[in-house]
């Protein structure tokens, strides 16, 4: 490889520089070289004195010749060569310097900006995260709610439909009961359903036996008397030969369900009712009752 190739590149500018150069040095001893020749004078000087005599002609005076400038220094055209590649390498790593700078600027403006858009879309993707979640989870509460309240409704419509069957049920076993009991009662009596003869009329209960039978259940009874009523509720008693309760029945209600409800507890609880005094126990009672008697 050839030492030409080696060297560095030469600097643009290097020929304009130069000739600017060599103008204004040629410019600058133009002007030294034309202010020394209108300071000089050349031409001879004389010097005259009048006498009353004849003067005597003295010998002119030699004048010392002036000492001439010294000569500006060359301009030195290897040093202004290097001054101005020098300028324009500095002016190059100022341009590269410069250029550097503003990519960096613009490179740090993009990475912000960047990291702004993805903060931003990272807020705004959490955001809509956080309101999916929330609407879901107001959704799944909401059907827990309707399952809820749809399992309480399906709940409460069987038990309502279990106890209106129960208390069919019961209705119909009682009723059962009751005329099975009447059957049977009026066979021993000596009769049959719907008959009137002398044996079934004898079968009566005696005039004090329904007092007694009210003071047996009057003391169960559980009942919140506020009112100034006294509302009669007419309840039915079938009873067995044994005195058990087999069955009770509101004839006629009271008016208040209250008072017609806490009549047939005590009832129920009573159980056994006694007999009368012949021993016997008539197979169906109709009693009154009042809150106040």
């Amino acid at each position: 490889m050839s030492s030409a190739a080696l060297r560095p590149p030469e600097a643009a500018g290097i020929g304009r520089g130069l000739f600017f150069a060599l103008l204004a040095h040629g410019l600058l001893i133009l002007a030294l070289s034309y202010g020394l020749n209108w300071h000089s004078d050349s031409s001879p000087a004389f010097e005259a004195e009048l006498w009353s005599a004849v003067p005597q002609v003295a010998a002119p005076r030699e004048e010392a010749p002036p000492e001439p400038e010294p000569e500006p220094p060359r301009p030195d055209l290897k040093a202004q060569q290097r001054a101005a590649e020098e300028e324009a390498a500095e002016q190059r790593e100022a341009e590269i310097a410069i250029a550097k700078a503003r990519k960096l600027k613009e490179d740090k403006a993009r990475d912000e900006a960047a990291k702004l858009e993805r903060d931003k879309a990272a807020k705004e993707k959490e955001a809509k995260d956080k309101a999916a979640k929330e609407k879901a989870a107001k959704e799944e509460q909401d059907r827990k709610k309707d399952k809820a309240a749809k399992d309480a409704k399906e709940a409460k419509d069987a038990k309502e439909a279990k106890d209106a069957k129960e208390a069919k049920d019961a209705d119909a076993r009682r009723e059962a009961q009751r005329q099975e009991n009447l059957r049977r009662i009026q066979g021993m009596a000596g009769g049959t359903p719907g008959s009137t003869g002398a044996a079934a009329q004898n079968s009566a209960p005696s005039a004090g036996y329904a007092g007694r039978i009210k003071a047996r259940i009057r003391p169960l009874i559980i009942y919140a008397d506020d009112g100034a009523a006294n509302p009669t509720a007419e309840v039915q008693v079938t009873l067995g030969p044994d005195g058990r309760i087999l069955g009770t029945r509101v004839l006629k209600a009271s008016g208040d369900a209250d008072w017609d409800r806490a009549v047939l507890r005590a009832i129920d609880k009573a159980e056994m009712l006694p007999r009368d005094v012949d021993g016997r126990v008539p197979p169906v009672l109709v009693i009154s009752f009042r809150p106040r008697e």
